[in-house]
């Protein structure tokens, strides 16, 4: 019986990541896309068509990641005009920073946007009450990765707690169904300041496939100010942890 968890843990390989800064991801990843103007448009109209949430624009070529699905159809409809990179830095300050324009090669993470008392309260530990506002639980799965042995974010000091009253920030998952309006409301209220508020994963930053749902009721952020922007569907826990990693840093 020894012999053969030796066995499995010998095929799994070493799955700590001893240096969460310096993470390369699968080339299977998809992360942040790279977007190639041609003259022939047809297959980017078939893809666009194609995306059931709207994230692809044709005419400016642009890509919203906040409303992306990551599935990519729309690269294999289209790849000489769309490629996903193995790229999962794509956490943005700023919701527009979000859209991927013809040509851009990085991902924009806004510095001047962060605010300075982040760094001055938290960045030696970081508490966070997750809510899930009609999430269907794979982005808070990813979120819950975080703190397992093998990414063991808590060793930065960041981690998650059960009451909005011992926490420094709220992270929002879900298209924010009018069910969970109210109480999302009251949690966020219920922080105290200062706070910061983390949007992560597709649906909670636009919507989803549920943007236009009268199920969803989303004015929670015509409200409040976001400090990060999570893309991804789900958000991979590498894409959160440099997310708050560079958030919490000094400028």
């Amino acid at each position: 019986m020894l012999f053969g968890k030796i066995k499995i843990l010998r095929s799994h390989g070493w799955q700590y990541i001893p240096d969460l800064k310096n993470v390369t991801l699968t080339e299977e990843f998809r992360g942040f896309p790279l977007l190639t103007e041609t003259k022939d448009k047809g297959d980017l109209e078939r893809a666009a068509k194609l995306c059931p949430t709207g994230a692809l624009t044709t005419e400016p070529l642009t890509l919203d990641m906040g409303r992306c699905l990551f599935c990519g159809e729309c690269a294999r409809c289209a790849p000489k005009n769309i490629r996903f990179t193995n790229n999962y830095r794509i956490a943005a300050t700023r919701r527009e920073d979000l859209v991927v324009k013809a040509g851009q090669t990085e991902p924009v993470f806004c510095r001047e946007a962060v605010r300075s008392d982040i760094a001055k309260y938290f960045g030696q530990t970081l508490e966070l009450r997750e809510v899930s506002a009609g999430g269907d639980c794979s982005v808070e799965m990813e979120l819950n990765a975080t703190g397992n042995v093998n990414f063991d974010f808590g060793r930065y000091g960041v981690g998650f707690t059960a009451s909005p009253r011992h926490s420094d920030g709220l992270v929002l998952t879900g298209p924010i169904s009018s069910n969970m309006a109210e109480a999302l409301d009251i949690c966020w209220n219920s922080i105290a300041e200062p706070k910061i508020l983390v949007v992560c994963g597709s649906e909670a930053i636009s919507g989803g496939l549920f943007a236009d749902s009268p199920a969803v009721d989303r004015s929670f952020l015509d409200k409040y100010k976001v400090d990060l922007w999570l893309p991804g569907a789900p958000t991979h826990p590498m894409c959160f942890i440099d997310g708050i990693s560079r958030l919490r840093e000094k400028k």
